[in-house]
């Protein structure tokens, strides 16, 4: 009996285009017997400088395709009739149709086991390319083309070998499966008595399992911040992530430290206090407790604090709910709705004060414009005069806070309005305090209102050198931000866009907290008694406001203060303004004479500015008929014989008809009747829908008799029909 085994015979496919590369595969792998052993002894020799000594040799069997989908199919059949490839030699290039990748490809695709040396030039395919396509795999081995007879007949030895000995190795995983299954159902049923009580504590240790599971999750993934101590001592057991992102601490640094030694609570007696309390029976929710973080900053927390048992241990289960930023956006708001109440109540003493101006002023300009005014007189009443035009001025300013003075916007670039005004901010600050402007190239033109602009600039740099009565340096930096929908989301005035900042900072004293939240209050001021109105600030706050921006601002005692101005961009350009002709010139308006047969409706429900303007008008020719209210004028409209050319009327009137109402019921009679609207107000406040254009068919109070007379000439004058002036089918 023959004890060495016989060869195995393995199958090989050789791909290739050209019929004589098979050839040469077949010489390599498949020669006579003698051939076989003499071809392979002159290699050894040739190899190893020696005789080889016969051995065994595997027999091969091959099997030529010249195309990819011919190769395909001979591994499919070979496949399924049991006696499978175990190796392929796969040229490359084989035109037309799959190339060797392809082709590999799709036979790995059903039999991924098989062995493939790839027969390649290098020249359809880098190696990178062939990776790319085939992917990493120890299946494949690529050999250079001219190849080598010896590397031929190695590498299908090789790797038959490792074809047949990883078939052997599945075919006995396979066996140690079934054997494996085999053991388990023999254990599980030798054990099938056993199974209640094995199901029964698998339940419960399962449920101990997700209970644990649940707490730990819900422990370390709650936003709120945890941390365990034991009730007999204050070192911490575990916190989670919630407590790390609020202490700032890392684990490690938590973990068997009491709170006092991380220093870690504003005011430690608090929460022994709040432990305490837990002790004698009186639970603890939602108590004020100030953190202070491993930077320093001090955090607000509501602290809950429950008794939990782990194991044999008594514990505390300390819950904090950080509500820093809930308590600043409340405060935030608290100061955005008093600045609001603060701004209504300012606009109503305004247009109250209006009144009184326009009386106390109205009437001095009467008495001024008699000729023979004894001299001491005269000068009582200019004096009255310049007093009522200061607190005309301070009503302004009132009114820019409350945002509703009268503006005219248009396209502005800020920059070039800063350097407008250096020199006069240097003659302002002095000679001891350094001016620096630092402005941005090329920014985005604002749509504003000029004059409200300076106000702004000027009233911050008086500010600031207020601010520094020993000197120092004020900077005036402009830029651009965006802001975003989330960063706008965290401040009630911010909202998202593209702005223009103007930046003011100054080396000042500054401000503390408690002086910081009431800075934009009107008549708020920490200089000495007359010294300051308190109207610079809340007068920059409301212009702002007024331009759709906003106003932040930072400060700290000893330091200095920065503000920094939001105004939104516009694409709007300043409109060129036209040259006049040559030899041209404006024609001046022609004045109106007063008619005796025309008259002037004028309707006040201030008794004091009802006479003013009445005398006023009379005094200059013209025929005027009075009312108190909305009402009243509508009963004396019927009984007036002679036409009215112009109603003079305040904009808001008792008894339930307003200005712009009794407008619409006679125009309705008389659709000439020219319109005058008055008020203490400002236009863009009582306008609702209408258009009111200051001097043209809208007076503000407090007005002098000039002002009054000249606004009067204007409205009779114009051209523009009062229904032009008044909201679609206000009319009608």
């Amino acid at each position: 009996m023959n004890n060495q085994p016989e060869p195995a015979i393995h199958r090989i496919l050789v791909v290739d285009d050209n019929p004589s590369i098979h050839q040469d595969f077949r010489k390599i792998l498949c020669p006579g017997k003698s051939q076989s052993g003499a071809t392979v002894a002159s290699m050894v020799e040739e190899l190893f400088g020696e005789a080889a000594q016969p051995k065994p040799a595997g027999h091969f069997e091959m099997d030529s395709a010249f195309q990819g989908q011919e190769a395909l199919a001979k591994v499919q059949s070979a496949g399924h009739e049991g006696r499978p490839y175990s190796l392929v030699f796969m040229d490359v290039r084989m035109p037309p149709g799959w190339d060797g990748v392809e082709t590999v490809t799709r036979i790995w695709r059903e039999y991924p086991h098989i062995q493939v040396v790839l027969c390649t030039a290098y020249s359809d395919y880098s190696w990178e390319h062939i990776l790319h396509k085939l992917g990493e795999t120890d299946s494949l081995v690529i050999l250079k083309k001219p190849f080598d007879n010896v590397e031929v007949l190695q590498l299908a030895h090789t790797l038959t070998k490792k074809w047949a000995v990883t078939r052997q190795a599945n075919a006995r995983m396979a066996d140690l499966d079934q054997a494996v299954r085999q053991r388990t159902e023999e254990l599980l049923q030798a054990n099938h008595n056993l199974q209640s009580e094995i199901q029964r504590r698998s339940l419960v240790e399962c449920a101990l399992r997700e209970s644990e599971e649940r707490f730990h999750k819900a422990f370390e993934t709650v936003s709120v911040a945890l941390g365990i101590q034991p009730l007999d001592a204050s070192r911490y057991l575990d916190v989670n992530q919630s407590f790390l992102a609020l202490s700032g601490h890392s684990k490690e640094d938590l973990l068997g430290k009491t709170p006092d030694e991380l220093n870690l609570l504003e005011t430690p007696g608090h929460y022994a206090e709040l432990v305490q309390s837990l002790r004698h029976g009186r639970p603890v929710r939602n108590a004020d407790l100030r953190i202070r973080r491993k930077d320093g900053e001090i955090r607000q927390t509501l602290a809950s604090i429950e008794l939990l048992r782990l194991g044999e241990q008594s514990c505390l289960l300390a819950a904090l709910l950080d509500v820093t930023d809930q308590k600043q956006l409340e405060a935030q708001l608290r100061q955005s709705q008093k600045m609001e109440a603060v701004g209504q109540l300012g606009a109503g003493i305004a247009h109250d004060f209006n009144n009184l101006l326009t009386i106390i002023h109205g009437h001095t300009s009467l008495q001024l414009a008699r000729s023979n005014l004894d001299a001491d007189i005269a000068k009582a009443f200019t004096q009255i005069k310049l007093a009522s035009e200061r607190a005309a001025a301070l009503t302004r300013q009132l009114l820019a806070f409350t945002r509703q003075q009268i503006v005219q916007r248009k396209p502005l670039a800020l920059g070039v309005a800063i350097s407008q005004m250096k020199s006069l901010l240097c003659r302002t600050l002095g000679e001891t305090i350094q001016l620096e402007c630092q402005l941005a190239p090329a920014l985005p033109w604002i749509h504003a209102d000029a004059s409200n602009l300076d106000q702004i600039i000027m009233n911050l740099a008086v500010n600031a050198r207020d601010a520094m009565p020993n000197g120092g340096k004020l900077v005036l930096s402009t830029g651009l931000a965006t802001v975003t929908a989330d960063q706008a989301a965290g401040h009630p005035d911010k909202r998202a866009g593209s702005f223009v900042v103007l930046t003011v900072t100054d080396t000042g004293c500054g401000m503390d907290k408690q002086t910081l939240a009431r800075v934009f209050e009107p008549f708020f001021t920490t200089k000495p008694i007359g010294r300051g109105t308190g109207l610079g600030l809340s007068t920059v706050y409301g212009i702002v406001r007024q331009h759709e921006g906003w106003v932040e601002v930072e400060s700290q005692p000893g330091v200095g203060t920065t503000f920094r101005i939001f105004l939104p961009t516009t694409d709007q350009r300043p409109e060129p303004v036209p040259a006049p002709a040559p030899g041209t010139c404006q024609a001046p308006a022609q004045a109106v004479n007063p008619k005796p047969d025309q008259a002037i409706l004028v309707v006040e429900d201030e008794p004091e500015v009802r006479e003013f303007m009445t005398t006023a008008l009379s005094t200059e020719g013209y025929e005027v008929v009075q009312a108190a209210s909305g009402a009243e004028a509508l009963l004396k409209w019927k009984d007036i014989t002679h036409k009215v050319r112009l109603l003079l009327t305040d904009m808001v009137m008792p008894e339930g008809i307003s200005g712009p109402m009794l407008a619409k019921h006679l125009l309705r009679r008389q659709p000439d009747l020219r319109i005058l609207y008055t008020s203490g107000y400002s236009p863009d406040v009582v306008a609702n829908g209408h258009v009111l254009k200051e001097g043209v068919n809208f007076l503000g109070k407090p007005f002098t008799q000039d002002r009054l007379l000249s606004t009067v000439q204007e409205a009779l004058s114009s051209r523009t029909p009062a229904l032009d002036l008044l909201p679609a089918g206000a009319g009608n």
